[in-house]
């Protein structure tokens, strides 16, 4: 008889770890696609080698992290402007577009300050506090608006 109730209680725990393995690799209905997924502007709308919901663990936001629907509906408001493959920046620009980062931030009394463009390069700035000490240097490639930090 306890032969007969340890093969059973042996069986029920394997098959329920079996069961539970199933189900835990059980896949979900795939997501309905969104619209940036599809349309004539999709593939003129995403850089080469991006994913709009793919860059977990780059830095990015996944699907459940604050922020991340803010992301999808910008995106999504946005999507009648077409990124141009050359942006062919100037100084001009880089200062409008790292003031709009900063208002953007919330930050309304830093300053950009020193942006001037390196021969054959990338045009460099500073952000500096009100008194005008130097918080951080940059640099943005004026063809592909990618922004690194200098110092």
């Amino acid at each position: 008889m306890r032969h007969t109730v340890l093969t059973a209680v042996v069986a029920f725990t394997i098959g329920g770890i079996a069961t539970g393995a199933v189900l835990s690799r059980a896949e979900t209905p795939p997501s309905p696609p969104s619209p940036m997924a599809d349309g004539p502007m999709a593939d003129k709308m995403t850089p080469p080698g991006h994913r709009w919901f793919g860059g977990w663990g780059h830095g990015q936001p996944g699907p459940d992290a604050e922020g991340w629907n803010h992301h999808r509906d910008m995106m999504r408001t946005f999507a009648l402007v077409y990124r141009q493959p050359d942006r062919a920046l100037v100084p001009a620009d880089v200062r409008k577009i790292a003031e709009g980062f900063l208002l953007w931030q919330g930050n309304h009394s830093w300053k950009v300050t020193n942006v001037a463009a390196e021969p054959d390069g990338p045009i460099g700035f500073d952000i500096a506090t009100p008194d005008g000490s130097t918080v951080a240097k940059f640099t943005m490639d004026p063809h592909s608006g990618k922004i690194e930090r200098a110092g």
